[in-house]
């Protein structure tokens, strides 16, 4: 999963300057003999193509996971017809919805009943803007990233509320209510414990933040200075992916399937390519914002130092850069295999029980949280960001 586009210099080991795709592209393309702006509006497409088909392929591995991962725990088989150990299975599935009847029920109200999955699934895709594969491998290094991923993942509750309301079925209405109440209840503690770590790293953007944890490898994790944060940033998250033990607005045992009853064909994928690629995104953020991102273990630094290279080596950057990717990409689907786990080994919450976590226990510890790495960044500024 490659996500390339370039906004400053490539950094790498020492404050040099590294190879700029984005600069390449357009130099070849003056060379041509078009503007220098039209060479910028020609590249915009490309890194946004290549977000789309991360997102993509990213679902695709997550759904072959879930089928092999949850067999194991089941002591079945899985998926392996369709490919070798079933890997075209997650294709096979999306072509079948792809070519299923549309079908709108008569009272519905069609135009919110075909905004919602839309709704669902634009604000997910246009989050992965700000997730860094490295240090100039990502869309967007906007300024406020992290904020900007909170205020799109707010607008998500909205599209489900609305599909469950234009459906005109009181089991759709409940699982649309369900979600609105759940992502308020989860958000708040979630934009705390992100709040403690934007603290620490004196900045809202996703690769100053991962830049603030690569000085000493993994001992300069901020999973170390925040492991608080860290389990209820997961909890949350699980929470507002709707995964089990918290998918309580599409419980089928209550009802039905909540939200999604009377959807079918691509208006159902929607929902359900939005629900995986809101999984890797959360395990790529928690990756960001605990793991190093794409920081391996030992620093960049004593690598180059035990090689005996020279950081402006191209070669020496393309390996390393690629190692980043490598790196990012592992901690997530770690996280992603962890989540698997829980949805197959732990049963499901009450709707009260879903409530209280979040606003009884999660929001005032990570209230505490905040607090405590506030004074801890005023009494120990060297390791706390002061």
């Amino acid at each position: 999963m490659i996500i390339v586009t370039t906004f400053a210099p490539i950094t790498i080991c020492t404050a040099v300057s590294g190879i700029d795709l984005e600069l390449s592209f357009v130099d070849a393309v003056k060379g041509w003999g078009l503007s220098s702006e039209l060479a910028h509006v020609l590249w915009l497409p490309f890194p946004m193509l290549l977000v789309l088909v991360a997102a993509i392929i990213g679902v695709l591995v997550s759904v072959w996971l879930e089928r092999k991962i949850s067999a194991a725990a089941q002591q079945r088989i899985g998926p392996e017809y369709a490919g070798a150990l079933g890997i075209l299975q997650p294709m096979a599935d999306g072509l079948k919805l792809l070519v299923k009847e549309d079908v709108i029920p008569a009272r519905a109200d069609g135009l919110l009943f075909t905004l919602g999955p839309v709704l669902v699934l634009v604000p997910v895709i246009l989050s992965w803007v700000i997730v860094p594969f490295g240090q100039n491998l990502l869309i967007s290094n906007v300024g406020v990233g992290i904020f900007l991923w909170i205020s799109l993942s707010s607008i998500q509750p909205i599209g489900l509320l609305m599909s469950g309301y234009a459906s005109n079925n009181k089991y759709s209405l409940l699982g649309g209510l369900r979600a609105a109440a759940q992502s308020i209840s989860y958000e708040i503690p979630l934009a705390l414990s992100v709040l403690a770590v934007v603290m620490m790293s004196n900045s809202l953007s996703t690769v100053d933040i991962v830049q603030q944890q690569n000085g000493a490898g993994l001992l300069s994790w901020n999973i170390w200075r925040q492991p608080v944060g860290f389990l209820i940033f997961w909890i949350c998250a699980l929470a507002e992916c709707e995964r089990l033990p918290f998918d309580l607005p599409e419980a089928e045992e209550e009802l039905v399937a909540g939200y999604q009853t009377e959807y079918a064909g691509m208006k159902f994928a929607l929902f359900y390519l939005g629900s995986y690629i809101n999984l890797v995104l959360s395990a790529l953020l928690v990756s960001v914002l605990y793991l190093g991102g794409w920081g391996s273990p030992l620093p960049a630094e004593w690598l180059c130092s035990w090689l005996g290279q020279s950081p402006n080596a191209p070669v020496i950057q393309i390996v390393i850069g690629s190692l980043g990717i490598v790196m990012t990409v592992l901690k997530a689907y770690l996280l992603v295999f962890l989540a698997i786990l829980l949805r197959w080994t732990t049963p499901r919450v009450r709707i009260d029980q879903l409530l209280d976590l979040g606003w009884k226990f999660l929001l005032p510890i990570s209230l505490v949280n905040l607090l405590v790495t506030a004074g801890l960044k005023l009494v120990f500024p060297i390791a706390f960001g002061g």
